[in-house]
């Protein structure tokens, strides 16, 4: 009957100097229903694994240039070939040399001259151990695909949860529109550029790009807890009041950081949860909630600030119109070193005229 590994017939690779040895062994492993690959020596045997992989190698110790234990090793520090199982064939039959064929990943040991029965039975055996090994891993394999398209399925239900909550707390605002989409945007394309500098390429990898996009938007979702009265006032704020503004914050953060515990925990949710918390922190220290400076203000924090303050210099808001590009960007100037981080601001106006903006027209009169 004919013994099958997977759904092929299993390809034997046999190895060994002597010629006479090579004959035998492939009709035994004929008669057993297998297909026998004899070659001469390492240097065939190597050029026969890598046209196709066999399913089992009977490998003779006492070869000339290159022994049955070398060639082992070389199987065994293979990724390709390390999991084949290796059956040695030899005349020695000392115990130090079986110890130190299985230390060196052998599965196996046959003794010359041959018995075919007992050849038989160690075939079928270590074949059908490495068939199930096979099987288990593509099993795993295909467990942790389905996990995996499970967990990105969660992920990103939660990411459009927090996007329509973002947008929710954006249509309240005093001009509705795509701030928030803006920002997640002009913040990739900043972080992408800061890429280039050398004080910033080890920070901003290409997970922090794709984080930062998403993350961004979330930066004013403690606004949500914030009266309209308060956020919406075109007079000027009481001592009250401002604090209370200045509440969202730390408000928003939170929020996020109850997300976050509950299961979301991944580096988007991490970077969100900074950004919301430290996007008023100012480069001279004189922001809020904390008073932070310079780089104790997580990066994605001052990435964003500057970006959240390019959008909104361009838009109307309810207390004052739009300003013009130009404008907007000559105030920015004037608070570089004391809101805004120099050297992000000094890549900023390298690509401010590559970022979309709501308003690129309107001059500020």
């Amino acid at each position: 009957m004919s013994k099958t590994v997977g759904m092929e017939r299993a390809n034997i690779l046999i190895v060994d100097d002597v010629p006479a040895n090579l004959m035998i062994l492939s009709d035994m492993i004929k008669d057993l229903g297998y297909i026998p690959h004899p070659v001469i020596s390492v240097k065939k045997a190597q050029e026969a694994v890598e046209k196709k992989l066999p399913n089992l190698i009977l490998l003779d110790i006492s070869m000339p240039d290159i022994t049955g234990f070398e060639y082992c090793t070389m199987l065994k520090s293979d990724v390709k070939t390390r999991d084949i199982p290796v059956i040695f064939i030899s005349a020695l039959d000392a115990m130090e040399d079986r110890i130190k064929g299985f230390r060196l990943g052998a599965v196996d040991y046959i003794s010359k001259p041959f018995e075919k029965e007992e050849v038989n039975v160690r075939l079928a055996t270590h074949l059908k151990i490495y068939q199930m090994q096979q099987e288990l891993e593509n099993y795993n394999r295909r467990l942790y695909k389905m996990v995996n398209d499970q967990m990105r399925m969660v992920a990103e239900e939660q990411k459009n949860i927090l996007r329509a909550l973002a947008n929710l707390v954006e249509a309240k605002g005093d001009e509705p529109g795509s701030h928030i989409q803006m920002l997640g945007t002009n913040s990739r394309l900043l972080s992408m550029s800061l890429q280039f500098s050398p004080k910033f390429d080890k920070q901003i990898t290409a997970s922090f790009v794709d984080e930062i996009e998403l993350a961004a938007q979330l930066h004013d979702i403690g606004f949500i807890a914030i009266s309209d009265t308060v956020r919406f006032k075109e007079g000027d704020l009481t001592k009250e009041e401002w604090e209370e503004l200045k509440d969202h914050a730390e408000i928003g953060a939170k929020h996020l950081e109850e997300i976050y515990k509950q299961g979301s925990k991944n580096d988007f949710m991490k970077m969100a949860i900074d950004i919301a918390r430290y996007h008023h922190e100012n480069w001279d220290g004189s922001g809020y909630p904390y008073g932070l400076s310079g780089e104790e203000i997580p990066l994605a924090a001052r990435i964003v600030k500057v970006v959240d303050c390019y959008d909104v210099l361009n838009r109307n808001r309810c207390y004052r119109p739009a300003y013009s590009m130009e404008e907007s960007l000559e105030i920015m100037r004037q608070e570089t070193g004391q809101q805004f981080d120099p050297s992000i601001m000094e890549i900023f106006e390298k690509v401010q005229k590559q970022l979309k903006c709501e308003n690129n027209v309107t001059i500020h009169g």
